[in-house]
């Protein structure tokens, strides 16, 4: 069976990991993006002219912090991520080394064993050479 390290490696992350790479793949999208923009829109158009809804009057000093916090867990987010995807990096190059080692002592080996059947043709070659000339 073929080792799959990507598959082990999955396996092996711990539930914080596994959130944060949720929330990264959440947050780095396109419907993130655009279900924000409707949120934020739909928060000012409430505040600014609906009398009865109210309740965070402009300069919008509610969505200002919650938009902060949200910067906040946002960047602690992106940096966990980073970090792990460093990590899943390294872990690639370290396995592409390992690769790039066997596949060299396969080519040595193979070398190796044409070298070895290159002077078996040539010591037939001479053998025959040498019938040739004495008939």
């Amino acid at each position: 069976m073929i080792y799959n390290w990507h598959r082990e490696h999955k396996n092996a992350l711990s539930r914080g990991e596994r959130a944060a790479d949720i929330l990264r793949n959440g947050m780095g999208s396109w419907r993130f993006v655009f279900t924000f923009i409707i949120f934020m829109g739909c928060w000012a158009i409430l505040n600014t002219l609906a009398p009865i809804f109210h309740w965070d009057v402009y300069p919008f000093i509610l969505l200002n912090l919650f938009l902060s916090m949200l910067a906040g867990l946002q960047g602690a987010i992106l940096l966990i991520a980073a970090k792990r995807q460093d990590s899943i990096s390294a872990a690639m190059a370290k396995h592409d080394y390992e690769t790039n080692i066997r596949a060299k002592k396969e080519i040595e080996e193979l070398m190796a064993i044409h070298q070895n059947q290159m002077r078996m043709i040539q010591t037939i070659h001479d053998e025959i050479m040498k019938d040739k000339k004495k008939a």
